[in-house]
Order: structure tokens, then C-alpha cells, then sequence
């Protein structure tokens, strides 16, 4: 382009920009002052009374049945019938504190069978398997992660299988533990 070119476009730029800048300043309110007026003069309108509060009423609670469990009672407190029933079932402390007192895994959510063993990583001091869950997300676990929907344990990693130990409940109710593994998976 040559430089004329070039100048009579900024000129022509320069004089738009006046002319839009220009007609800002000049618009007639009328029609909105007017409308603002007819909006003021309207009469005003009936505000609703703040709803009655109804007083409390206390409430005594009285079982139907002389079986029921009373609702103050502390849940987390055991009876004497309910430890020597959790002594029957074959429910130790730790398998206890395995099921309820520690945070779910992400593999937890899955089924032992839906979780494939696709590899091993090793470093110095550890040694990692690597699973496959069924949405085709790799995780790295170790000995001691869980995996499974029955509080499977990892107890070792090898390079073809990781074995497992999982808290059930067998046919009588009773809990107990099994072995389990995965093996490596080849294609």
C-alpha cells in the first residue's frame, strides 16, 4: 500500500469515530423523564403482614411398643447382647476397624472380577501393580491399598499375580477371611 493510501484510511477512520462520538451527546430525554414521572405518580400498593409464628408446642415421646428402641440412646454404644452377637459372627476387632473405620479406596467401587492386572512397576524399595478397572482407568496400587467390594487387602505384588485377602460373610452370616488373586492379564 502506499503511504497516501494508508493516510486517507486513518482520515477516514478518524472522522467516523467524531461523527459516532458526536451524536452521543445530543439524544432527547424527554420521553424518558416522562416516563419516570408516570411510574412516580402511580399510587402505592398494600404490603402483606408478616406471617403469625406459631409457638412451639413440646412433644413427649412414648413408644407404642415396649421393644422399641429408645431414639436418645447413644447408636454407637454396643449392649451386651449386641457384642456377644458380634463375638458369634466371627468379627474380629480388625476386621472390624478394616470394614468401618478407614476411607474407601477408588478400586473399592468395583468388583474383584471386573479388575484386570495389566503390569508391574518397580523401584528400589517398592513394587507396584498396575489394574485395569472396567472404564479403562490405570491405577497403581501396593501392598497394603484394598481393592474390591469385599475390603480386599493387597498382601503381596509379584510380577505374574497380587494376592488379596477379602472380609466376607459366608452362607451362615458369619465373617471370615479368603484368599484371593488376580492374575496377569496377556494379550
Amino acid at each position: 500500500m502506499t503511504l497516501f493510501r494508508l493516510k486517507g484510511i486513518w482520515i477516514a477512520s478518524l472522522v467516523c469515530a467524531l461523527l459516532n462520538l458526536g451524536g452521543c451527546g445530543t439524544s432527547d430525554m424527554r420521553d424518558l423523564d416522562q416516563y419516570a414521572q408516570d411510574i412516580l405518580a402511580r399510587p402505592g400498593g398494600r404490603i402483606e403482614p408478616i406471617p403469625e409464628i406459631k409457638p412451639y408446642e413440646a412433644y413427649a415421646y412414648q413408644s407404642a411398643a415396649l421393644d422399641a428402641r429408645d431414639p436418645f440412646r447413644r447408636f454407637y454404644q454396643k449392649d451386651e447382647e449386641a457384642l456377644v452377637e458380634e463375638q458369634d459372627s466371627g468379627l474380629t476387632q480388625a476386621m472390624q476397624d478394616e470394614i468401618q473405620n478407614r476411607n474407601k479406596e477408588e478400586l473399592e467401587q468395583f468388583e474383584l472380577d471386573s479388575l484386570r492386572m495389566v503390569g508391574t512397576m518397580e523401584s528400589e524399595d517398592n513394587q507396584w501393580g498396575i489394574i485395569q478397572d472396567p472404564d479403562g482407568a490405570v491405577h497403581r496400587i501396593k501392598v497394603g491399598n484394598y481393592m474390591g467390594r469385599n475390603t480386599g487387602k493387597i498382601l503381596n505384588v509379584f510380577e505374574d499375580r497380587i494376592e488379596i485377602r477379602e472380609i466376607i460373610r459366608n452362607s451362615q452370616g458369619r465373617w471370615e477371611e479368603r484368599q484371593a488373586a488376580i492374575a496377569l492379564v496377556e494379550e
